[in-house]
């Protein structure tokens, strides 16, 4: 999914109380292009946290009618720098990147495309959908590993259940299953439903810091409640988690890794480590697009061309006036 934000070097939103090392974070409305645009809720990052260990950007969107929302409709933009994971609730999005690969996102199954060096991608709602419900995450890759090759991972995680809660684990290690994709630096995904006053303790790696995203109902996470498109960030030093579910069901999406350890420049659709760096793959992008209204005339370069799609190439925004931070 591309940034479309007009300014994306701003984060301006505020955290919650910080509670025995729980913090929650609540998020903004960002609509992706126009006025009938689907809109999506942004919980990271923001101006006081920008990662939760290599997780760098979080957004959630749905239920959302596709006849309402006009649906997802994502025209070839690029990547440096990242990974991008697609998880979905309902509804069917289709992927095809410059390294040739066309897939499908469904829900329960995890995508996730490796930027490295650069990549360039689409993503449009298939004609069948009629609701879109999901989340859209994207992992900073750490210097030693982000000028990888592009590529492309998917998996299907099993089924885990237990008294009042069941989950699946699509990154990582957790409710005793581990995901296969290889990342670059160790990272936690999963996605888990508690019934209406379930209690579920969850054993995690105390190294960690995690975040906690509400899809529905009301969390309790200890004693600190995270409501409904909230983020609850937990600081490392816990080896166990205590989630209690409220008077509703729950579903939650938890992220975690250790803290990243680097500064990066986030900005527009591309992670780097300075604002020169991010200017030269600006500038490369626009060299292969400039003057084309189809994408299939993209020219080659460092994104490559995303075959079979036809949708006008989304060129980047204007950078700001300023230098770009480098944030932690």
């Amino acid at each position: 999914m591309t940034n479309p934000e007009r300014d994306p070097q701003e984060t301006s939103l505020r955290t919650g109380d910080v509670d025995c090392g729980i913090d929650v974070l609540t998020p903004r409305d960002v609509p992706l292009g126009g006025p009938r645009a689907m809109r999506v809720r942004r919980t990271l990052p923001q101006r006081q946290r920008s990662l939760i260990g290599a997780w760098c950007f979080v957004d959630h969107y749905g239920p959302d009618l596709v006849t309402d929302s006009g649906g997802m409709s994502v025209a070839p933009h690029p990547h440096t720098g990242l990974q991008t994971v697609s998880w979905l609730f309902e509804g069917e999005i289709e992927h095809r990147d410059s390294t040739g690969v066309h897939a499908l996102v469904v829900p329960g199954e995890v995508n996730l495309m490796t930027g490295g060096r650069g990549i360039s991608h689409s993503e449009v709602s298939t004609a069948t959908t009629t609701k879109l419900h999901g989340v859209q995450l994207w992992v900073a890759l750490p210097d030693a590993g982000r000028h990888v090759e592009p590529g492309f991972s998917h998996h299907t995680p099993q089924l885990r259940t237990g008294p009042g809660w069941q989950g699946r684990v699509f990154l990582g290690s957790l409710l005793g299953d581990t995901s296969p994709v290889p990342t670059a630096t160790p990272l936690l995904g999963a996605e888990l439903h508690l019934e209406a006053g379930a209690e579920l303790d969850l054993d995690v790696d105390a190294t960690f810091e995690l975040g906690l995203l509400v899809d529905r109902g009301v969390l309790r996470v200890h004693d600190r409640e995270v409501k409904q498109d909230e983020l609850a960030y937990v600081a490392p030093g816990r080896s166990s988690l205590t989630l209690r579910a409220g008077d509703e069901p729950v579903r939650v999406v938890v992220l975690g890794g250790p803290p990243f350890g680097e500064e990066i420049v986030m900005w527009w659709n591309f992670v780097g480590r300075t604002h020169d760096e991010i200017v030269a793959f600006r500038e490369e992008w626009q060299a292969q697009i400039e003057g084309v209204e189809d994408s299939q005339d993209v020219r080659d370069g460092r994104f490559g061309v995303v075959m079979g799609d036809h949708l006008p190439p989304i060129p980047a925004p204007a950078l700001p006036n300023a230098r770009l931070r480098s944030r932690r």
